[in-house]
């Protein structure tokens, strides 16, 4: 799969994604320089999110409308004022979109509705990202793949029945590169309800590239998945967690998120092959192995006892699995102490 000129696959180093989502705390100048800081994390892309309070809920405070749950991190507010807090101003995009181009990341957005769609297209951004929240939002879908570019679907609450819908529907409206990121709908999310098995049996079951939306604390489900075979690393990317913002608790800071790039890509290149025996740069170390060797001086025709032969450090001589045979046989010449031993030297 290959997204502008970037080649996503197992064959290649993961492809990190940093969400800047709504941690601008809208500040353009603060927005830019999260771009700059990704940059120099080491991200290979930078995502936003379009839409508008407007094109997601209503304003209102009433019922279904306000964020009453305790445990949610936003509680105590309405959804319509939560999303004017996230929000990126489309006209922020562009400049935003330049600067990330131009310090060599890919660009793009996850669209919240059908105008964010056509809104994006005008910048031509590369590929789009359809949020777990819209992942069962098929006309949505739809809209997107018809665009013919790569596609990458976050499958957060989604049931089996449900992601094939997605992916039908995606592929069907003409979707030919399709990422799907497991996803846990939590913020944070914990890393026992990650479920990172998943990883293989989806990609087994939609035979595509699958990655990671993660919304946990730390690297350690990152680094899993990529062992599990994740392809692309989506994680929130933020200044300072202290700063504040919607999402700013699950964010990974500068420094984490360098680490993220590199643990990855270390998790990766640690994959390799099935592969045994020693490898080429185990060559040397195979004589660092026990082997037997004449640690007192032995007579021609005296025999081999367990007082003058051992299995010690280097592996220069015969291997310790034939130590017992040795045992009661004759040496052929006079043998020095320190002589690894060779079939040669037995009569």
């Amino acid at each position: 799969m290959i997204i502008a000129d970037r080649s996503i696959g197992q064959d290649h180093a993961p492809f990190v994604i940093a969400e800047m989502s709504g941690n601008h705390n809208q500040s353009l100048e603060r927005a830019l320089l999260i771009v700059e800081e990704a940059a120099k994390a080491g991200a290979h892309a930078l995502k936003l999110q379009t839409y508008t309070p407007d094109t997601m809920t209503i304003d209102s405070e009433e019922g279904e409308f306000f964020i009453s749950d305790p445990k949610s991190l936003w509680a105590g507010q309405s959804i319509y004022k939560l999303y004017q807090q996230a929000h990126t101003p489309w006209d922020w995009h562009k400049p935003i979109f330049d600067r990330a181009r131009e310090l060599g990341m890919m660009a793009f957005s996850s669209p919240f509705d059908e105008t964010a769609v056509d809104f994006l297209e005008t910048l031509d951004v590369p590929c789009y990202k359809i949020a777990s929240f819209e992942n069962v939002d098929l006309p949505l879908i739809r809209k997107v793949a018809a665009t013919g570019k790569p596609m990458i679907i976050s499958t957060g609450m989604a049931t089996v029945a449900e992601l094939h819908e997605a992916v039908s529907a995606a592929r069907d409206a003409g979707c030919t590169s399709l990422t799907l990121l497991k996803c846990t709908s939590t913020y944070p999310a914990t890393p026992l309800n990650s479920n990172l098995l998943t990883i293989p049996h989806m990609r087994d079951l939609f035979q595509c590239e699958i990655g990671i939306s993660d919304h946990t604390m730390g690297l350690g489900a990152a680094v899993a998945a990529v062992a599990l075979g994740a392809t692309v690393i989506e994680k929130h990317f933020t200044l300072d967690r202290a700063d504040g913002g919607v999402d700013s608790t699950f964010s990974l800071e500068p420094d984490e998120f360098k680490a993220l790039v590199t643990e990855t890509e270390r998790a990766w290149q640690a994959l390799g092959k099935v592969s045994y025996g020693p490898t080429a740069a185990e060559t040397r170390a195979v004589t660092r192995r026990r082997s037997i060797y004449a640690v007192k001086d032995i007579a021609p025709g005296e025999s081999f006892t367990k007082d003058n032969l051992r299995c010690i450090r280097p592996g220069h001589g015969l291997m310790p699995k034939h130590f017992d045979a040795l045992i009661g046989r004759q040496a052929k010449q006079p043998i020095k102490r320190g002589t690894p031993m060779t079939w040669s030297v037995i009569a």
